[in-house]
């Protein structure tokens, strides 16, 4: 049921632990390489990213290309045992090129030309980039691709940003004219009457600009749609410069923490396997739950791009140089944060960086290898025993997360929702909305994947999907969620849902749009409250819940109880609120049909109309709910319903605040990292199955864990069917 993966590499088929390495910047002294073989070794690290900047170190003049110290470098890591991700350098190009070909410089939005410098200062579509790329990258991989020390290719860095040249702008036309066909099918998709702003030229049409078009909300959309599009063009450019010449070795491109400049979707099938940065701030709060818990929906949003392992590329062994407040990694943490990677998934533990700069911008980030150049560091010797669990811990390579659970978010939605005016122009907090919902299942210790609804992926292997403020609901997701609810499923919707259709446009006919069936409900309001204003969620039937008034309230805005069958759980039964809740920010009006209310509002003229509901239809349920409520409702709220729905927990016990656990498996073990981000001493309760511990092999015999503060566990025991 769970199979488990191939390693990444077949050379390495353990974890993967290293870091970025740049050698480039020490060609001044030999012993550098030396000394550095010497440390990774004695780290327990096997693999490092190589030559991610080195463009003008390979290519120091048009045409005249210098590879003897990269030849250096994989051949002596070839004789140590060590291993390269061979990086494609074009996140950072040479001043030559900028000054020869002055194209290849961005244009922002303001429509001005970028001088050199920074990074990714280039634009995708400049032929002159694309060709100057191509001839370096084809160099490398002519000379490494078959190099035993190469396990892959590391595409660029961090692709982001978007340029507004005149080479852009055309580029921009020909995509709209390839997805729209016509003007008039562009005009009507824009709502472009609005304002007078019909387009009568393709050539009238521009990227939005500050001073110039940002209001037309669709045309914003599908900026940001090109934008991910021309940057995935321009990978698939480089891995078609490298792939020829050994199509064995795996590419991958470093990602950002639900980057908004790009959606990752559109990559998952152009690479062979998913890499992405991580720079958590621990230690600004009295615990690092929150903090926590948006790293691991990171994990997990990474896992699910293409179901299966991931790589973490970045993290730092130490602090960064460029947080608000760049703190140290207190006792433990760097083995916690490490190991929370690879309890969502994460077959790689890698760094930025290997040794520090000595100038420049980074010459005070954090790396394994300090200033002061030798292993006796604090930070060392975390990264060194990392090294020996990782070690210890080969087995799990490849193991499966078995999620039952799911989030539903969108690029696009997350973009329109924010171009939105209206009804909380000071903030709706989309992002905060999902992580309330994610929170509460990680805090439950409950496998949670982060789905896309263009994906062709199998709905029915969840018991649960969460589609938190879906704001753009594309026709056919409405139906595929409809016929997943039908056919047994359970999803939990919110308010701000089914507003607009990919174009953007606001659906005729009431709202929440294709899920107006399936959640039972019309959502015909939204109330807006101002920062500090409260309104309330009452249990449906409790005293003071249903007054009188609020009743008939109720039953005005259609339907009342909504029925006898309405509420199961998928069959569980009825989940029924124990306690009132405060409810903040939004507050939608909504009528039931068919649906049964849970819980009322407690005030305003709006009091006793519903605010959470629940419509079964088939065999499945929908529950919506329609203000944000206080965060403790999150939790109980799916406490119960995973309860009911016999939704897995990777320990069946009640977790600490603060502790979380995870689990992979192979089918046959499971592997549970029981992780402590609550800032104190936990004792963790365990479910009463058999453990082992996974580094040691030696048995539990105690029915609960004790773990210090920034503590950590990774437990054994056998798999249930």
């Amino acid at each position: 049921m769970h199979p488990k993966h191939p390693p990444i590499s077949g050379k390495l088929p353990v974890f993967m632990h290293g870091a970025d390495y740049n050698p480039d910047q020490w060609q001044h002294d030999p012993a550098v390489l030396e000394e550095d073989i010497r440390l990774m070794k004695l780290a327990g690290c096997n693999v490092m990213a190589v030559g991610i900047f080195a463009w003008a170190a390979l290519e120091p003049e048009e045409g005249r290309f210098e590879f003897g110290w990269l030849d250096r470098v994989l051949d002596r890591f070839a004789e140590e045992g060590l291993y390269a991700w061979l990086a494609t350098p074009s996140g950072a190009r040479p001043a030559w090129m900028s000054e020869r070909y002055p194209e290849v410089l961005r244009v922002g939005a303001n429509r001005v030309r970028n001088l050199h410098g920074h990074r990714h200062n280039h634009c995708y579509t400049s032929p002159a980039y694309r060709e100057k790329t191509a001839i370096l990258n084809a160099k490398l991989a002519e000379r490494y691709a078959h190099h035993p020390a190469v396990v892959g290719w590391h595409l660029s860095n961090e692709y982001g940003g978007d340029c507004h040249c005149p080479l852009c702008q055309e580029a921009f036309r020909e995509w709209l004219q390839r997805r729209y066909g016509t003007l008039d099918a562009l005009n009507a998709a824009w709502w472009t009457s609005f304002w007078a702003h019909t387009y009568t030229s393709w050539s009238q049409i521009e990227s939005p600009a500050p001073h110039g078009e940002t209001m037309v909300h669709a045309h914003n959309l599908d900026w940001r749609r090109y934008v991910t599009d021309r940057t995935a063009d321009f990978c698939s450019h480089e891995i078609a410069s490298v792939r020829p010449f050994n199509p064995e070795l795996p590419v991958t491109t470093n990602m950002m923490d639900w980057y908004d400049g790009l959606d990752y979707r559109r990559f998952a099938g152009l690479l062979d396997v998913i890499s992405w940065d991580a720079y958590p701030t621990w230690h600004d709060a009295a615990d690092d739950s929150r903090t926590a818990a948006w790293f691991a929906f990171n994990h997990d949003l990474f896992r699910s791009l293409k179901d299966k392992p991931f790589m973490l590329m970045e993290s730092t062994p130490s602090l960064t140089n460029w947080q608000p407040v760049s703190k140290l990694k207190k006792p433990g943490m760097h083995r916690l944060s490490s190991l929370q990677a690879v309890a969502h998934g994460a077959d790689t533990v890698q760094y930025f960086q290997w040794r520090k700069s000595r100038g420049s911008s980074e010459k005070l980030h954090g790396a394994v290898v300090d200033h002061v150049g030798h292993e006796h560091t604090r930070v060392f010797r975390d990264v060194a025993e990392l090294g020996g669990t990782l070690a210890a811990l080969r087995d799990v390579v490849g193991t499966t997360t078995p999620a039952r659970a799911a989030i539903l978010t969108d690029w696009d939605n997350r973009w329109a929702v924010r171009d939105a005016q209206g009804p909380r122009n000071c903030g709706v907090h989309y992002e905060d909305t999902v992580m309330d919902h994610y929170r509460a299942l990680w805090s439950l210790g409950i496998p949670v994947d982060v789905i896309g609804s263009e994906e062709q992926r199998d709905l029915g292997r969840y018991a649960l999907i969460v589609a938190p403020m879906l704001y753009l609901c594309r026709e056919e997701t409405g139906v595929r969620l409809e016929r997943y609810v039908s056919d047994g499923g359970v999803l939990v919707s919110t308010y701000w849902s089914g507003i607009v259709d990919e174009r953007d446009l606001c659906y005729l006919g009431g709202f929440p749009g294709p899920l107006r069936r399936t959640l039972g409900i019309w959502a015909e309001e939204i109330d807006a409250l101002y920062d500090g204003e409260i309104n309330g969620l009452v249990p449906a039937g409790a005293k003071g819940g249903r007054s009188e008034q609020g009743r008939a309230a109720a039953e005005a805005c259609g339907n009342g109880s909504g029925g006898t069958a309405h509420g199961d759980v998928a069959r569980g039964g009825q989940l029924r609120l124990s306690r009132e809740y405060d409810a903040r920010e939004l507050c939608e009006l909504v009528h039931l049909e068919g649906a049964e209310a849970l819980a009322v509002y407690r005030s305003d003229f709006y009091a006793g109309r519903p605010a959470l509901t629940v419509n079964r239809l088939g065999a499945g349920s929908a529950y919506y709910l329609a203000t944000r409520a206080e965060p403790t409702f999150y939790g109980d709220f799916y406490g119960q319903l995973s309860r009911k729905l016999r939704i897995p927990r990777a320990l069946d016990a009640e977790l600490p605040a603060g502790v979380t656990a995870q689990v992979r498996t192979d089918g046959a073990t499971d592997y549970v990292f029981v992780l402590n981000f609550s800032g104190s001493g936990q004792t963790v309760p365990l479910d009463g199955r058999a453990y082992a511990d996974a580094e040691s092999g030696e048995p539990l015999d105690a029915a609960e864990l004790t773990l210090p503060a920034n503590g950590s566990r990774v437990l054994r025991r056998a798999a249930e069917g």
